[in-house]
């Protein structure tokens, strides 16, 4: 099989609007959680988010394109510009029948769902919908909008299992190249779900924080008094590819994947498995489709979403896959700077382990204050501070609503 490389990578997110923002705020451990701004949150039991930051959407963007695409779809677009220029891609000298893109959202069009809908409930007789309502809803029209801007004509679809979503792009980017049904693969993720109905929807269920009084410290993975996770938004890119393809451009290259896998915990709808059984299983199959060891793995990069119920059954599930081994990882849930960002979680975390095999430092797990007993506090959790140690391979996890769990394994490239 083909050996699969990342070459290039951008991203807007909540911490910073690309690369260089992003890495500098993840090791400095910046919260991007704040009072929401786009609306009157007030109404609902979280008034805060981690949305994006100084940002105009027009000065990327031209006007009109603008109003024709969901903010989802918009994200993305600007992550993808990103991940193409850095990645050196000359699109005149690439086939673009060679070159796909596969991209992971949870919602899709929610902003859009949300004005089309409001205003028709408003102003009920005659309906008037926009013709573009569908168009900007649809969670695939972010991966052809990809296509169509770049003219990529090679594989191109989207991929959609709640928080899981863009590590199974990502896993199925990999799977594509290395099977040699395309070249180059533009993945990662978009999500645009701080709205009032994304506010109003996970408040409703009561998966989110309620520290209003204190936004920046909501996100709190693996402290005893975590009581849930902070909504986040943006968007990442990985540009993914062939590596005999990427030698002969003389592309530079961050990382190799070395595995990926995907399981279902069967459960229950938003619960984990109590034991993390489908996070040991995905962990397990992961390593094996790598051919590696739990012994090779230097560090995770947690789902740790600040759930009461799953940040236990993840460290579970990490004791079991590791056994003695988990005492000498390091373990990091950068949600707790970033917030969670739903179907994008994979691809910005996917980007937190690669600065960690570039740089030789573990980004951290913010926001702890009191150690849980429920958790072995002899397991690393980086709480706090970034760590400087040798990291030679990441494993990245994201477990989604409906029992979804996937990850990917990154090694450092050696030819």
């Amino acid at each position: 099989m083909n050996r699969v490389v990342v070459t290039g990578i951008g991203c807007l997110t909540p911490i910073g609007n690309n690369i260089a923002e992003y890495k500098h705020s993840l090791f400095n451990a910046v919260s991007g959680a704040e009072t929401i701004t786009k609306f009157d949150a007030s109404e609902f039991r979280t008034h805060f988010a981690c949305e994006i930051k100084n940002f105009n959407i027009e000065d990327h963007l031209g006007r009109k394109e603008v109003r024709r695409i969901d903010p989802f779809t918009q994200f993305a677009l600007i992550s993808c510009d990103e991940g193409i220029k850095d990645s050196g891609l000359d699109l005149e000298k690439i086939d673009p029948d060679e070159v796909g893109v596969i991209w992971g959202s949870g919602i899709g069009g929610l902003q859009t769902m949300e004005d089309e809908i409001g205003y028709n409930a408003i102003n009920p007789s005659p309906p008037r919908y926009s013709p573009f309502f569908i168009p900007k809803l649809i969670v695939d029209i972010a991966a052809g909008h990809i296509s169509i801007r770049y003219g990529f004509r090679g594989p191109n679809y989207a991929t959609v299992s709640a928080c899981a979503s863009s590590n199974n792009a990502i896993s199925s980017a990999f799977d594509t190249i290395r099977l040699g049904k395309a070249k180059i693969i533009v993945t990662g993720g978009s999500e645009a779900s701080c709205t009032k109905v994304g506010i109003g929807g996970f408040a409703a269920i009561k998966a989110m924080s309620q520290r209003n009084d204190d936004p920046a410290t909501a996100s709190r993975p693996f402290d005893k008094d975590r009581d849930g996770f902070v909504l986040g938004e943006g968007s990442a890119t990985l540009i993914v590819e062939d590596l005999e393809h990427a030698k002969s451009r003389g592309a530079k290259i961050y990382a190799e994947i070395a595995g990926t896998a995907c399981t279902a915990d069967a459960h229950h709808i938003t619960a984990p498995h109590p034991e993390g059984l489908g996070a040991s299983n995905v962990m397990k199959k992961a390593l094996r489709d790598a051919k590696m060891n739990p012994s090779d793995i230097d560090y995770i990069n947690v789902h740790g979403t600040s759930t009461p119920l799953g940040d236990v059954a993840e460290a579970k599930a990490i004791q079991k896959v590791f056994g003695d081994h988990a005492y000498k990882l390091n373990i990091s849930s950068t949600k707790s700077m970033t917030g969670h960002l739903l179907g994008a979680a994979g691809g910005v975390e996917a980007l937190a382990s690669l600065f960690a095999l570039k740089e030789n430092v573990v980004p951290p797990t913010i926001n702890h204050f009191t150690d849980d007993p429920d958790l072995d506090q002899k397991l690393n959790f980086t709480f706090n501070q970034a760590q400087e140690r040798k990291v030679n391979a990441v494993l990245s996890n994201t477990f989604g609503f409906g029992g979804h769990n996937s990850s990917v394994i990154f090694k450092s490239f050696t030819d």
